[in-house]
């Protein structure tokens, strides 16, 4: 070949793109080749990546005779011979673009993912397809490596560009030898620092993984199939009264639950399933469906089971297991300070959730009278360093509380709506299955805390009172409407696309929130000198 090797770089910000391709650079000056190098940064880390162009000439100087090649200073779409990227959502995004060939270029990408806000901020389950961009990665490369660089950049103690920088170079697209890239990152300095040595040692993980690769081609193809879910030993109670299929949620939910409180209401959340499966083998005896009522009611009861309250935020934040990943994740060394600093901010709600039904009313009309006097709604803010004994103390103190928490008024209303909620699928899977699995999947309306989890509950009991239980319609019409209500209540906070799809089924829209009317005054005008 005459002609360049053209490589685009793309990584998020903070992982070494920068550093990635200097020593790049570095390799190619050490083994002898002309290369350029220029760099396109994104508009912010999630809106696009930065992105880094490379063209290496692919004679050595030395064979020159003191001519110089002209390189170009961006990527030309379908020109790449290699696309090297930090996370496989930037890497479809620049194959998207058009800049990968299936004749020419050779991608290597991550497999783990960096959710973007849009995706987080969906009601639903917002998270692009993994597999698909899998998929799109094969489908848009002559050759492909998809790898873990994140986990291999932990092992190391190293960023991930040095993970990069050895995958890169073992794919075979560049012509250095190993001891060019490992000459680039070392320097000319004979003795390695700290940091140098861990980078070595990411450039070796990167370096191993694309060559096993290369040997064994089949592991392509099973890197990009579906990962198995893993799961835990199943508990006695519910591999002897429950069908295998539906083990897998049933156990991680009972687990969850003890964890959460203890074995008694862990024993609940059994109670309750064994109801769910009874009138799900009335309506289909011979297990035609799979159980998916059982199935999928399992993981949204548990998750509503183990509502988050500060006792729960304490618990978590005063783990051992969240002391040892801050540690790891910022890389902490055994004589390194380390400080961490929770910033709460508790609010009458929480509180009062804690406290017996009467008194949480007494202290929840006191806010609310607050609220309509034109005040913020009180909230006690706090900076708790949980590195310190004191701070550890304090959230320990308070984590004990999973006692308390049964008898406060925040307990009490969320059994009664989990009730309400398994009274209509109860009613409704007599009626139809069909319309009895829409009832369970409605059960991912409850989601987050605070106002958003409100206004879920608030949503799923106006779906189920409206669609579900006072209606006559027959069960297809309602199973249709419900679909359509669910679907429509995870498109977007606001609710108005769900108030358009109830309306549009007969159903009269959600109650309006009342608001407190704030009267200000109108300022004084400026009189001119």
């Amino acid at each position: 070949m005459t002609q360049s090797i053209s490589i685009l770089i793309c990584a998020l910000g903070g992982e070494g793109g920068g550093v990635l391709t200097e020593w790049l650079v570095e390799t190619a000056h050490y083994a002898g080749f002309p290369a350029q190098a220029t760099s396109v940064p994104g508009v912010a880390q999630r809106t696009g990546a930065t992105t880094y162009y490379l063209e290496i000439f692919s004679t050595p100087i030395s064979q020159l005779q003191d001519r110089h090649p002209i390189f170009g200073l961006n990527p030309l779409p379908g020109k790449l011979d290699v696309m090297i990227s930090s996370e496989l959502l930037e890497t479809t995004r620049q194959l998207s673009n058009g800049m990968s060939s299936a004749q020419r270029t050779c991608v290597i990408t991550a497999n783990n993912r960096t959710l973007t806000t849009i995706e987080k901020m969906q009601m639903g389950d917002g998270r692009l397809s993994d597999a698909q961009m899998m998929a799109w990665v094969q489908t848009n490369s002559k050759t492909h490596h998809i790898v873990d660089f994140a986990s291999m950049a932990k092992e190391a103690g190293t960023i991930i560009s040095a993970v990069m920088l050895g995958s890169l170079g073992a794919s075979g697209q560049l012509p250095f030898a190993r001891a060019h890239y490992e000459k680039a990152i070392q320097g000319d300095n004979p003795n390695a620092s700290a940091s140098t040595q861990a980078s070595l040692r990411g450039f070796d993980l990167g370096w191993k993984k694309i060559e096993h690769q290369r040997i064994q081609s089949q592991y392509v193809e099973s890197i990009l199939s579906p990962a198995p879910v893993p799961t835990s030993t199943t508990p006695t109670v519910i591999a002897q009264h429950f069908p295998t299929s539906t083990h897998q949620f049933l156990s991680l939910g009972y687990e969850r639950l003890i964890d959460y409180q203890n074995n008694a209401y862990a024993q609940l959340y059994v109670q309750r399933m064994q109801t769910v499966l009874a009138f799900e083998k009335q309506q289909d005896p011979t297990g035609t469906n799979d159980f998916a009522i059982t199935r999928d009611c399992a993981r949204w009861l548990a998750l509503w089971m183990a509502f988050d309250d500060i006792v729960r935020v304490a618990d978590l934040k005063s783990r051992a297991s969240r002391w040892q990943r801050v540690q790891s994740e910022v890389k902490a060394k055994d004589d390194d300070l380390l400080r961490i600093y929770d910033h709460f901010k508790p609010g009458v709600p929480e509180f009062a959730a804690l406290l017996p039904t009467s008194m949480a009313n007494v202290l929840m009309q006191w806010d609310r009278q607050r609220i309509a006097n034109g005040k913020t709604p009180w909230a006690l803010p706090l900076r708790i360093g949980t590195h310190s004994i004191i701070g550890m103390m304090a959230l320990r103190s308070l984590a004990s509380l999973r006692w308390l928490r049964v008898w406060g008024s925040r307990y009490l209303h969320e059994q009664q709506s989990i009730e309400h909620w398994l009274h209509a699928l109860q009613t409704a899977t007599t009626s139809s299955w069909d319309l009895g699995f829409e009832v369970a999947q409605c059960g991912r309306l409850i989601k987050g805390y605070g106002s958003t989890n409100e206004r879920g509950k608030s949503n799923l009991l106006h779906v189920l009172n409206h669609l579900v239980l006072n209606n006559s319609q027959d069960p297809a019409k309602r199973t249709t409407a419900l679909a359509h209500a669910r679907q429509a209540a995870l498109k977007d906070a606001g609710g108005l696309a769900l108030d358009q799809a109830l309306v549009s089924h007969g159903a009269p829209k959600r109650p309006v929130a009342e608001q407190p009317i704030r009267w200000m005054r109108q300022p004084k005008a400026i009189q001119k000198p």
